[in-house]
């Protein structure tokens, strides 16, 4: 009796009704969908620095729902990953080992995949050498850099690419597994390729967006973070405008890619919550701080000088790539957005999701990449982009 009161518990406060949710059991944040957009299954990434694949392809799924090609896509992240460490490879030794040669990348590199090599299921290149096995790639890494590094010396000689391309595609082989060149998949034969054409995906359809003020709005500049080590251009527009075009999307039925900063204290994903409250965590009572993930707090107004500041200081770095789908209003009206995370269904009380106030995803979003006809139309033209 005992037990089944419990999950009764549980039901209630984790679906308080058909449109309110919480954060977590015991709290009194009630969250009113605005707008759920559809996606497919919360995934884990494990133990592996491969976010960006795995909410990039996420969001590329999500995509392939609102094109009606269907719900039963899983794209393997593996063979996005596969092919950028080729492509990582490749650079870290044509600029002396002086770039980023790990497991971290950016949305960009799925775009340059599917564009390029074409896109292949997950029961077809999972990525690991039996079902039963977590994702990591700390060897794989580590083996690749200590391969490469010698040949990135400046004063190294006669540079052997083939061998170079080779060596590094054995022993992604090794720890990856082989990719498949053509492969028969429910009924049909595909390579990559044709089965990325069968998404209905456009790699050119897919923009990036970013707000910063050490360049100027309405151009392109390369976003200088680590992580896009090839040098990829976000479009720049003002923070209200980043803000409309989010909230545009959404509403509009888009979701679209997040990549941003999880390392602020209001990060608490165990917690289903990511917040900016108006009060520092430091300047909070002791009260108010037990009380910050169980009712709703006030959230910072977060300005263009805020948010240049925390990137100039290196306070917000790009640490996470995530998919938003949908947002709510707490019961104080305050907007939050509805995030899919890719750290597994069991590490939080929320199934994977948690809830992003504005104010955080304004504060700490390094950028975001979604549909070019989700831009309001006249942001679009002053970035020159035709829908």
């Amino acid at each position: 009796m005992k037990t089944n009161l419990f999950f009764a518990f549980l039901f209630i406060s984790c679906f308080l009704s058909a449109q309110d949710k919480t954060n977590k059991p015991g709290s009194e944040i009630k969250f009113t969908f605005v707008k759920n957009l559809e996606a497919t299954d919360v995934q884990n990434q494990n133990m592996t620095g491969t976010c960006w694949s795995f909410s990039s392809l996420s969001f590329l799924e999500s995509e392939i729902i609102r094109l009606g090609k269907g719900k039963e896509f899983n794209l393997s992240e593996m063979f996005v990953a596969r092919k950028a460490y080729s492509l990582k490879a490749d650079n870290f030794v044509r600029m002396h080992g002086k770039t980023n040669m790990g497991e971290g990348g950016g949305f960009p590199d799925a775009i340059n995949v599917l564009k390029n090599y074409g896109m292949v299921p997950e029961d077809v290149y999972t990525g690991k050498k039996s079902v039963t096995d977590q994702h990591n790639h700390k060897l794989l890494e580590t083996t690749l850099i200590n391969i490469l590094r010698p040949a990135a010396l400046p004063e190294t000689q006669d540079i052997d690419f083939t061998f170079i391309h080779n060596s590094v595609n054995d022993i992604c082989d090794e720890y990856l597994g082989k990719v498949p060149e053509k492969f028969d998949y429910k009924g049909k034969s595909y390579t990559p390729k044709t089965y990325a054409e069968a998404t209905g995906l456009n790699a050119n359809d897919y923009v990036f967006i970013t707000s910063f003020t050490h360049h100027p709005f309405y151009s392109k500049f390369v976003l200088e973070i680590p992580d896009n080590w090839n040098w990829e251009s976000m479009y720049n527009v003002p923070l209200n405008e980043l803000k409309e075009i989010m909230s545009s999307a959404i509403t509009s039925g888009y979701s679209f890619a997040w990549a941003g900063d999880v390392s602020e204290k209001g990060f608490m994903f165990k917690d289903g919550l990511a917040i900016v409250p108006e009060t520092p965590f430091a300047l909070m009572t002791t009260e108010e701080k037990q009380n910050v993930t169980t009712k709703p707090v006030k959230q910072l107004n977060i300005t263009q000088e805020i948010r240049q500041k925390a990137f100039d200081d290196y306070e917000t770095q790009d640490d996470h790539g995530m998919h938003i789908v949908g947002m709510v209003k707490d019961q104080n009206n305050t907007p939050y957005y509805y995030v899919k995370n890719s750290w597994g269904k069991d590490n939080n009380q929320c199934d994977g999701y948690f809830y992003a106030s504005e104010s955080y995803v304004l504060y700490k979003t390094t950028s975001i990449m979604l549909h070019k006809k989700a831009l309001p139309p006249a942001i679009a033209k002053k970035l020159g982009i035709t829908q």
